[in-house]
């Protein structure tokens, strides 16, 4: 019985790591898209909002099919948008604490939010976003990693 734990622990490291990795391409992707969308004379303001809306999109699509191998559903779309805005919440609302009641350097304070906020969303994700596993064993999955 003490294998179970060791394969959960080892599902939730695993996941963790795909979860950053995703992350780093979804700010590519939104820095990619924003700069882009400025080459064209989009308003900024207009253009950051587009450019992390494409980043989430990127982000839905991996998570759900590589890091946590789920199917897709409304639900599961509606409850992504959810925690990403809740992620993007949490994120102004430390930064803001930060600043103005710590004194922390809004560069510095931005990367001090990061980890916490990084981690506060996939737990949300793996234990409500994408609780909905999908029922084929994980090497089936369209975007998996071998097996080792």
């Amino acid at each position: 019985m003490e294998r179970v734990p060791d394969l959960r622990r080892h599902a939730f490291g695993g996941q963790l790591g795909r979860f950053l990795v995703v992350g780093v391409g979804n700010t590519a992707v939104s820095f990619v898209a924003y700069r882009l969308l400025l080459v064209v004379s989009t308003p900024y303001v207009l253009a950051a909002a587009l450019g992390f809306a494409a980043g989430a999109v990127n982000g839905y699509v991996f998570n759900r099919r590589w890091t946590f191998v789920a199917r897709d559903s409304t639900r599961a779309r509606m409850l992504y948008v959810a925690v990403q805005a809740g992620g993007a919440a949490a994120m102004s609302l430390l930064v803001f604490l930060f600043v103005h009641v710590v004194g922390i350097g809004k560069v510095e304070v931005y990367l001090v939010a990061i980890p916490p906020v990084t981690l506060a969303t996939f737990v949300a994700n793996r234990l409500w976003t994408f609780a909905d596993r999908a029922a084929s064993p994980r090497s089936s999955a369209v975007l998996s990693t071998p097996e080792v």
